[in-house]
């Protein structure tokens, strides 16, 4: 098979019917929702109204919280470094830093900063540089030979 042979089955892509495009077309005039009342009418959410019953989002629980300041990290796991390494991607001498490891495409973008995770193995010896990292982790990379640096932290004010 070739690039130009490729296509979908057939009638897996259907064409959108144009309403209220003339009488011709079969779905002119009103356009297919039947003639006066609230559902023929534009700007209608019957979804969410229930005729004065209080409606069901309502009378659902509310569960959880959701923090208003909550970090988001990206996440890069042991496995993903030892990949670009083999591949070239990175460069196993060099200090792998949060900057590097966006140019070299393992995360996309830096977000709160980078964490470092335990999954997989890492067999280079590297000298990481990121804002978080689990135990197993930081564990791991030191028995690769490597060492992980973390900023320091903030001191508890007293």
């Amino acid at each position: 098979m070739k690039l130009h042979e490729i296509h979908d089955n057939e009638g897996a892509n259907r064409k959108k019917k144009r309403v209220a495009r003339g009488p011709g077309s079969g779905k002119g005039k009103t356009a297919g929702r039947g003639i006066k009342g609230q559902k023929s009418r534009s700007g209608v959410a019957l979804g969410g109204y229930e005729g004065g019953q209080m409606p069901l989002y309502r009378r659902l629980p509310k569960r959880g919280f959701t923090a208003p300041n909550a970090k988001s990290f990206a996440v890069i796991n042991l496995g993903q470094l030892q990949g670009f390494v083999d591949a070239g991607r990175l460069d196993a001498n060099a200090d792998v830093t949060e900057d590097a490891l966006v140019e070299a495409g393992i995360v996309r973008r830096k977000l709160d900063g980078v964490r470092l995770l335990a999954k997989g193995e890492l067999k280079a010896a590297l000298n990481i540089s990121v804002t978080g990292a689990s135990k197993a982790a930081v564990e791991a990379v030191e028995k690769a030979g490597g060492k992980v640096t973390l900023p320091a932290a903030p001191a508890a004010a007293e």
